[in-house]
């Protein structure tokens, strides 16, 4: 099971079509850091629409494969590939450039469209991944056919994409279940916000079979945005899974350099780090002050004092107990 962070590809959509190379490194270094190692980048429309689609981004193709060179040792990394510019050329420069995959992208039913795109990314080495877009366009099992011919030729593993944010965790679970039991490569699932229900649509998706979930950090992502990438990695830690994600250093990167970086776009957090750390732990929001208070004194980590402190007493925790649990954060 593993996290999918496109931040950098449909992310990009909050500030344009791409991030600068800046943004773009700070954001690979963090999310490596935090042990998420899975990472699309790169034109929000992928890779080749610079081009043909006129979809100027801060940075060239070219440039975005240049800014991920140092990194391609410490993680996975590919763009986004339109099937329409899934041209020798673009899967050339991609493959050249030393990336790991590159993802097709179609409309759930022109999936035929595509086939020799997948072909094509696979003759040149790379792994084969493939977005469903707009699934919720053909029922369950009519995605699962074409999901089927896919995987006959070639592909390593599909998304099933709630493009329009508009599926209800129910149906996330049957889509799932359905690509998975007539499938033998990794599904995945990339939900949007628009309902509010993105991180319980990825919850029920792996109830479905799912084993690979799409997110972007702090949601950012086209419309609605993604699932979050932070709250992703903490509901699913809840559950025992994706404990490997280092969600303090995550959250730390987020509180000292992603979300002040943002700011300069007025750019919305949803949830804070904070408020997912009171969701996580079950700690009240009427004990903020003691917490910080406490922290503060005793010049421990506030997350880590709330977490360690809840698993004791959620329901009355009082500063001597606060302090206890400090003394052995130190």
């Amino acid at each position: 099971m593993i996290l999918m962070d496109c931040t950098l590809r449909d992310g990009g959509n909050v500030v344009g079509r791409g991030f600068n190379k800046e943004l773009t490194e700070m954001m690979i270094q963090g999310l490596i850091d935090s042990n998420i190692k899975v990472i699309e980048m790169g034109n929000a429309l992928g890779i080749g629409a610079y081009e043909a689609r006129n979809s100027i981004a801060p940075c060239t193709d070219e440039e975005y494969l240049e800014i991920v060179q140092p990194y391609l040792d410490q993680a996975e990394i590919g763009m986004f590939l339109g099937y329409a510019q899934g041209n020798e050329e673009n899967i050339k420069k991609a493959a050249d450039a030393g990336l790991a995959f590159l993802r097709i992208g179609a409309p759930a039913g022109d999936g035929k469209e595509a086939v020799e795109v997948v072909k094509r990314v696979k003759d040149a080495g790379l792994k084969a991944r493939y977005s469903l877009m707009k699934a919720y366009l053909l029922t369950p099992e009519e995605l699962a056919e074409e999901a089927k011919m896919l995987e006959d030729a070639g592909l390593d593993e599909i998304t099933i994409m709630d493009s329009a944010g508009t599926m209800t965790p129910d149906e996330a679970k049957a889509y799932a279940k359905a690509l998975t039991d007539k499938l033998t490569i990794p599904v995945g699932f990339h939900g949007h916000n628009n309902l509010g229900l993105s991180v319980a649509n990825a919850l029920a998706a792996q109830e479905g079979g799912a084993s690979v979930f799409d997110c972007g950090l702090l949601g950012m992502a086209r419309s609605a945005g993604n699932c979050a990438t932070e709250l992703a990695a903490a509901a699913f830690q809840r559950k025992g899974l994706l404990e490997e994600v280092d969600l303090m250093k995550l959250l730390d990167f987020l509180d000292t350099k992603l979300i002040p970086a943002m700011k300069e776009y007025d750019y919305e957090v949803s949830v804070v780090p904070f408020d997912l750390i009171l969701g996580l732990s079950g700690a009240h929001s009427s004990f903020t002050n003691l917490f910080k208070e406490v922290a503060k004194e005793e010049d421990v980590p506030l997350y880590e004092l709330i977490l360690e402190t809840s698993k004791i007493n959620r329901k009355d925790p009082d500063k001597e107990l606060m302090k206890e649990v400090a003394q052995k954060l130190k």
